[in-house]
């Protein structure tokens, strides 16, 4: 398939050319959208979802529970709905405990250790408490689990791979959007997990649908599984796609013909850090110009910029503060290529922004 034609099926696969209804319908197609930075993966979902949704939207479905963030792929955390959070840890959370093994021997963390921090998080959120992380570090350090550096980081990580926690309603914060999120215990949190008959088919093709155009490397590199799990997974669900192209390898889209394009994607859009429409695949110079990788990232510190995206081709990046006092600052716009967009258009997408965060 030629670019053009790709970044076309990639807007609407992705929802941002053909929104979803809800803030969870969004959340649901999607599965796993990228949250390091809070404020980002609550505005990737809302880019994805129909109408104007504020920052309260979204921070209402974290609140009653119709999904959740939690470590699911690579070792990064994801916005996920509560519902598929068990059934993706059980393919993905073993390998990445091994994964981490290292580091948490760095800071002298051992398997015991992990249990002892287990049943004092399980005791002290049981009956459907809910502790911020400081409590919770305040938590282990009374049963002499040491949070030192670290290590209350590595620990929520690890009982979060486990399944055990996870992160759900939002916590309250004065004069600006909050950035934290309440620790609770996902069996009682998460009141309806699924459980797909066949997980890893189900895996791919969730990918596929939200993600298309990709094929198996592209799965590969944004579950952090294994090639050869990840073209098992394609075989396993290949009844349910279609094939678009096979260079280098086979290249996928969800089986049914894809709906025209349904007109509600703005020209510009103004897209978070880490934004799965420019990270999650191999090749990223598919929207975005090979000599402006660099300037999105990831950078030596992990970094990967907001992205301005201009009829699917990436044109510039912003920045912004969630400071108080200060979101409501204009997002600051940097185009690679003069031009590119025009500056209603840019303006347009980055008050899309501000209205979302500070409505």
């Amino acid at each position: 398939m030629e670019n053009s034609a790709v970044r076309e099926e990639r807007l609407r696969s992705h929802r941002l050319s053909a929104p979803a209804a809800t803030i969870a319908d969004a959340a649901r197609h999607m599965l796993a959208t990228q949250g390091q930075e809070f404020w980002g993966g609550r505005w990737a979902v809302a880019s994805r979802t129909r109408g104007a949704p504020s920052l309260r939207d979204v921070d209402a479905a974290f609140d009653r529970g119709e999904i959740v963030r939690s470590w699911t792929m690579r070792g990064t955390i994801h916005v996920i709905p509560a519902e598929d959070l068990a059934w993706v840890l059980s393919i993905t959370g073993e390998r990445q405990a091994r994964q981490a093994a290292g580091v948490r021997r760095a800071e002298s963390i051992d398997a015991d250790e992990i249990d002892r921090a287990q049943r004092a998080a399980v005791a002290a959120l049981a009956g459907g408490n809910r502790l911020i992380r400081r409590e919770l570090a305040e938590v282990w350090e009374t049963v002499g689990v040491s949070t030192a550096k670290q290590r209350g980081y590595h620990l929520l990580v690890a009982l979060s791979l486990r399944g055990v926690v996870c992160q759900g309603p939002v916590v309250p914060r004065a004069g600006g959007p909050t950035r934290e999120q309440y620790i609770v215990l996902a069996d009682e949190w998460i009141r309806s997990p699924v459980t797909p008959p066949d997980p890893l088919a189900e895996f791919f093709h969730r990918y596929i649908a939200s993600h298309g155009p990709a094929g198996p490397r592209d799965f590969a590199w944004w579950t952090g599984l294994p090639l050869g799990v990840a073209r098992k997974a394609a075989d396993a669900a290949s009844d349910r796609l279609r094939v678009v192209g096979e260079e280098p390898e086979p290249q996928y889209v969800v089986g049914d013909p894809p709906p025209p394009l349904s007109g509600a994607a703005p020209p510009v859009l103004a897209l978070p850090p880490f934004e799965e429409y420019y990270l999650s695949y191999v090749d990223r110079t598919v929207p975005c110009a090979p000599e402006f990788l660099r300037a999105i990232g990831p950078s030596m510190n992990g970094i990967v910029r907001p992205i301005l995206v201009a009829r699917g081709e990436i044109v510039g990046v912003w920045t912004h503060s969630v400071a108080v006092g200060r979101h409501a600052d204009h997002p600051i716009p940097e185009l690679f290529t003069p031009g590119a967009a025009s500056d209603d258009e840019v303006s347009a997408a980055l008050a899309r922004y501000r209205d979302f965060i500070t409505a």
